[in-house]
């Protein structure tokens, strides 16, 4: 789920946030958290931006309720070493966090209410399912949607198109990453969000294993 410029681009060349996307993009954002249990974020991008993204919309959190869901997926930080700065807001966020490490961490770092081990993204994916994170979506950043693409583990791609040309070498997918498999990607949603800015949905294959917009 990424907000992108025109030119496929997520920050300024100078780096930093480029404050991309608008109130049709926080929609949604907050309607693919709303389907998820869980939500991957890479550590770089929590130290840049101290915090992950939260459902505010009073109708999907509802729904979650209904559902019989906590309010908020589960936050599942992705670290090589399981280090990050205990003073982030991220922490003193009102949801469930979690760690995947690649490394093994002395101890369980504070603040999280389960690590877990990261020796590839099929093991790693298995064992989040058996815990109960079936729907997993993923919040960022570059590395961590290159590492999952090149494991052919993205079912879906949601892009929210930007009116904007950033220029510089930030693109969405780092210069270098491979793809992965043969399927084809298949559109499965495109939505005019207002402010000229365009939701792009697609899947692997023959369909989609994303939230259901017709439900929303």
């Amino acid at each position: 789920m990424l907000a992108v410029s025109l030119d496929g681009r997520l920050a300024p060349p100078e780096g930093g946030a480029a404050q991309l996307g608008g109130r049709g993009d926080r929609r949604v954002l907050e309607e693919a958290l709303a389907w998820a249990d869980g939500c991957l974020i890479g550590a770089e991008t929590l130290r840049r931006h101290g915090t992950t993204c939260l459902i505010h919309a009073p109708d999907l959190l509802e729904q979650r309720a209904r559902q019989g869901r906590p309010p908020q997926p589960v936050a599942i930080a992705v670290s090589r070493l399981g280090c990050l700065p205990p003073e982030l807001p991220f922490f003193r966020q009102p949801l469930e966090r979690w760690l995947l490490v690649a490394g093994q961490p002395a101890e369980s770092p504070l603040g999280f209410l389960r690590t877990l081990p990261l020796p590839n993204w099929p093991e790693a994916l298995a064992q989040l399912a058996r815990l109960g994170l079936e729907r997993v979506a993923v919040l960022g950043g570059a590395r961590l949607a290159r590492s999952l693409l090149e494991a052919d583990r993205l079912d879906e791609l949601q892009l929210t198109l930007c009116p904007r040309l950033l220029g510089g070498t930030h693109l969405w997918l780092p210069p270098g990453a491979t793809g992965a498999g043969v399927s084809p990607w298949r559109l499965l949603e495109q939505r005019t969000l207002g402010g000229d800015e365009v939701l792009l949905r697609y899947g692997r294959g023959s369909g989609g294993s994303g939230p259901d917009r017709s439900s929303s």
